[in-house]
Order: structure tokens, then C-alpha cells, then sequence
């Protein structure tokens, strides 16, 4: 009996990593498979009306869509992907990387691309006035877009990999970042160090994802009952 017990604990927390697994080249998050199916109904619409589908992923990897490229005829889909840092845009499929900023897309003309896609990434490009200039790009340079964030009021901060710290002060939270390390975030020496750090990941509620994307429907991912994630899709 108490091997079984142990045995049913481990199963869930196996779970339980599985449903906060961050990593973007896994496909045993069930909510990222949920995630690419909402992206791939809109890339088939595009198809069926055009022929093809460009999309434009603000933040993505190459080995991302390596991870999900079953899911959609490459033979028809072309990708951008835009990130901050240079990268090569290595591998077979027809992706381009792109050096840019989410909030200042101007390179792209309005409706350059038919589908915008981002996972996980407005959450990381400052405060509230940066949102809403990614937000504003994301809805300028495609008609259909898909947009993903952690939830502020999931009990764990999935960049940190710890319960509750998102939801303390900030005088609070860079002191136990200067104390250890906190899943991503990499212990910090200094004040400045420890304050970015905490910053680099502000997380929204469900009024201000609406706001920030006021024509797209918000759906809400759950694990046990909890909203984990926000998605917004127009299309």
C-alpha cells in the first residue's frame, strides 16, 4: 500500500511539472498542443482563402516550430520570427529571424503578415505603456493573431518556479532574489541586479489582457481549476 502511495504521488507530480513545463521545445504541455491547435485552425483558414499563410512569431526559435512543424504544410507556411537578439535562422523549414522589438514593429507594413502569433513574451517587454505598443503592433501587421501570457493570480509565478512571490511587493521580491536563485531567476549580487530581474516579467489579469486586445475572443487555459493561462485569438 505505501509503495502505491508513492507511486500515485510521483505520477502527479509528474503532472504538476508537466502542466508548468516552460520549456519551448516540449510537447508534453498539454496547454501548449491546446495552444497550437487554436493557432493551426487560423492558419488553415488563411490557407483555404489564399493558398497560403504568412506568419510572423514576435519572440519565437527556430527550434520551436521544429517541435510543432507536424502540425502545419510548411509547403504553404512561411515564418518571421522577431527577437531582440540575432539569431541564425538554421534548419529546413522556410523561417526567417528577424532582429526587432515586439512594441516597435514598423518594419512590417499594416497586415504585412496574415497571422501574428507570441507565446509567452508580453508579459516580458515592460510596463503597462510597452504592452499596449506590442499589443497595437500585434493587431497592425496581421487581421488574425494568437497571443499567450501567464496569469497574475496563478499561485505560481512560472518564470521564478515559485508559489505566491508574484503576488508580494516588489521591496519584497528582490530581496529573496539577492538571498537564492528562483527557477529562472539566477541569484543577483546587487539592488539593480536583483530589481530587473524581478521586473523582467509583470503578469496580467484577465481585464487587462481584454483591454489590451479588445476585438479578440480571451480564452482561459486551467490546471485544477485555476486559470494558468490567458490566450487571445482573433480570427
Amino acid at each position: 500500500m505505501e509503495q502505491v502511495k508513492r507511486s500515485a504521488f510521483a505520477e502527479a507530480g509528474k503532472r504538476a511539472r508537466t502542466v508548468i513545463d516552460v520549456s519551448p521545445v516540449s510537447r508534453d504541455n498539454p496547454f501548449r498542443r491546446e495552444r497550437m491547435q487554436r493557432l493551426k485552425g487560423l492558419v488553415e483558414v488563411v490557407i483555404a482563402e489564399k493558398g497560403a499563410c504568412k506568419i510572423i512569431d514576435i519572440g519565437g526559435t527556430v527550434g520551436f516550430w521544429e517541435t510543432w512543424e507536424h502540425l502545419l504544410d510548411f509547403s504553404k507556411v512561411t515564418i518571421d520570427c522577431v527577437n531582440v537578439a540575432p539569431a541564425d535562422a538554421t534548419g529546413h523549414l522556410p523561417i526567417r529571424m528577424l532582429v526587432g522589438d515586439a512594441r516597435d514593429l514598423t518594419f512590417a507594413a499594416d497586415n504585412a503578415y496574415d497571422v501574428a502569433f507570441s507565446n509567452s513574451v508580453i508579459e516580458h517587454v515592460g510596463l503597462w505603456q510597452d504592452m499596449e505598443r506590442m499589443a497595437a503592433e500585434v493587431r497592425r501587421v496581421a487581421p488574425r493573431y494568437l497571443v499567450q501570457t501567464p496569469y497574475f493570480w496563478f499561485p505560481v509565478e512560472p518564470h521564478a518556479r515559485s508559489p505566491l512571490i508574484h503576488w508580494l511587493p516588489e521591496s519584497w521580491k528582490y530581496r529573496i532574489v539577492m538571498h537564492r536563485k528562483c527557477g529562472f531567476w539566477e541569484r543577483q549580487d546587487s539592488v539593480a541586479g536583483a530589481v530587473r530581474t524581478v521586473q523582467s516579467a509583470i503578469m496580467l489579469d484577465i481585464r487587462q489582457m481584454r483591454a489590451l486586445f479588445p476585438d479578440a475572443d480571451l480564452h482561459k487555459e486551467r490546471f485544477c481549476g485555476l486559470i494558468k493561462s490567458l490566450v487571445a485569438v482573433k480570427g
